[in-house]
């Protein structure tokens, strides 16, 4: 699965789209950029193209206002990146630097000539204005990242890619205003990533079931973390009578994931 399948599943008017580069020193001449990150932009990036821009004129959907946020419009987003870039920090910054919310599509090739090594990443995080900055905007909660590749993610069958695909199109998502397109959209990877626990892709009615959904996506990912953790220290531990708690622990918690996951 390729970023260009991934954007013809969007389904977007023709009018919509721009296919434009966007040029690397764009990015470095951002302020606030540490050495480091700036030689991941140099040696990370391939290229960034500007696919296309979603407005209220061109997709019928009308702007959305509040107290925190403006959405006007939607940019959807291609990174390409090289076979050994570091794909989160990448990700972030993009998002954070357009002032637009983002639909970002990421390429990388991390097994060269391989189809099996082609990845494909997809992510999306809300905005809302700076109370820092006038006039600048900052990330509204998390950054919600899938990677889409022969294998990935862990769990998801070709026909459980194939739901999240048809979910994705313009016409399936809500259109209210573009906050609700958006969140759309970002309900579409948490079900994604639900279907790797429940073997169901299910997508949502209201908010209620999108919020309960949310949290047990953040339980079940909390519980796998501390199951993790207690393991590598029960390995390491030498006393007997500890390693019989931290099994017994280990049952606990297991059991608690058991349970998080019929929350599905």
């Amino acid at each position: 699965m390729n970023a260009a399948t991934v954007l013809a599943a969007l389904q977007l008017p023709a009018g919509t789209l721009v296919h434009q580069r966007v040029p690397k020193k764009l990015l470095l001449e951002q302020a606030k950029l540490t050495p480091t990150l700036k030689r991941q932009i140099q040696n990370g990036i391939e290229e960034l193209t500007w696919l296309a821009t979603l407005k209220p004129t061109t997709i019928g959907v009308p702007e959305y206002r509040d107290e925190a946020r403006e959405y006007l419009e939607i940019a959807v987003l291609g990174l390409e990146l090289r076979p050994d870039a570091r794909r989160d920090p990448l990700d972030l910054l993009i998002h954070r630097t357009i002032p637009y919310p983002v639909v970002l599509l990421t390429s990388q090739q991390t097994q060269p000539e391989s189809d099996t090594g082609l990845q494909t990443g997809l992510s999306l995080t809300h905005k809302r204005a700076s109370q820092a900055e006038a006039g600048a905007t900052v990330l509204d909660g998390t950054l919600l990242s899938v990677t889409l590749a022969g294998g990935e993610p862990a769990g998801v069958s070709v026909e459980l890619r194939q739901a999240f695909l048809e979910s994705l199109a313009l016409g399936r998502q809500p259109r209210a205003n573009m906050h609700s397109l958006y969140q759309g959209w970002f309900e579409r990877l948490e079900a994604l990533l639900a279907s790797a626990i429940s073997g169901q892709y299910t997508t949502v009615a209201t908010p209620a079931q999108a919020e309960d959904r949310r949290a047990a996506l953040a339980n079940h990912a909390r519980l796998q973390r501390e199951i993790q953790q207690l393991r590598t220290q029960a390995q390491r531990e030498t006393q007997l009578n500890r390693r019989v708690q931290m099994n017994l622990t280990l049952q606990r918690l297991q059991a608690e994931l058991a349970s998080a996951s019929q929350h599905l």
